[in-house]
């Protein structure tokens, strides 16, 4: 890892251009979200993207959208509040995804692990999710964890395209099931934890151009700052990591995310 001046300092890795964080939870970040967005200028992270989890949060992440450069918000509901996705919330979501800050539709997808809501509401969810995401013809932006036969069954049976799997943690295999599918992989905070090395094993066993990189602040801290709040700053340190498990250079990463994310997220430019 690159060696830095003292333990909190991000050292920006000398990027000699932008890099994106693909998910940030802005709303959740105890800081005036203007200082957060300064401080990722300052390191080099030009643009961000914040995930709603609920309709209420969704609706913050556009406001936070139209008020702030660099700035774009998805719509969605996660996993854990799917009982109470119902016909209204999938409404106004749909309302929320026709404009033009809100770039995906999500966060959505499955969690088998907390089971905060039941399985058939989740999966019921998702389905309509990905009706959506073909309706507006936005990209899915999916959170799995414990739930990966369902998740692959569910959107191979949706016959979505554009996805992006949100803070991967699945395994080589089911890595390159997803990649062999034509969806992103978007790579987090978590991929720095020592322990880890079946993510950094995940991220270097894809193709370079369906990679993507975000921070999940304020969750997920990279290992430097671990047990503090993340923020789109660190996304930096991802891009290292993951360069360092591709064997590849840390500009040719950060280049290639940046394009990656150009590339799924249209309404980004």
């Amino acid at each position: 890892m690159t060696e830095v001046a003292r333990p909190d300092a991000n050292p920006a890795l000398g990027l000699k251009t932008s890099a994106i964080d693909t998910h940030c939870h802005l709303f959740l970040i105890e800081r005036d979200p203007a200082d957060v967005l300064s401080e990722a200028r300052g390191a080099g992270v030009e643009r961000i993207v914040c995930p709603g989890i609920d309709l209420g949060s969704s609706r913050l992440a556009v406001e936070l959208a139209e008020s702030l450069d660099g700035v774009f918000a998805t719509a969605g509901t996660h996993p854990h509040e799917a009982s109470g996705f119902d016909l209204e919330a999938a409404a106004r979501t749909a309302d929320l995804l026709a404009l033009e800050r809100v770039v995906a539709v999500g966060e959505c997808g499955l969690d088998f692990f907390r089971m905060r809501s039941p399985r058939e509401d989740q999966i019921r969810a998702l389905r309509v999710h990905a009706r959506l995401a073909r309706e507006a013809r936005l990209p899915m932006v999916v959170h799995v964890r414990d739930a990966w036969d369902d998740v692959l069954r569910v959107l191979d049976e949706s016959e979505v395209h554009d996805v992006v799997l949100h803070c991967f943690t699945g395994d080589v295999a089911t890595a390159r099931a997803c990649a062999s599918r034509g969806w992103y992989l978007s790579f987090a905070g978590n991929v720095t934890y020592p322990k880890n090395a079946n993510i950094r094993d995940a991220a270097a066993a894809i193709p370079l151009d369906q990679l993507l990189v975000e921070t999940d602040s304020p969750f997920l801290a990279p290992q430097r700052l671990r047990g503090r709040d993340n923020a789109p700053a660190n996304v930096v340190d991802v891009i290292e990591t993951v360069a360092t498990a591709r064997g590849e250079a840390v500009e040719e990463v950060r280049a290639a995310t940046l394009a990656n994310a150009f590339a799924v997220f249209p309404r980004l430019r």
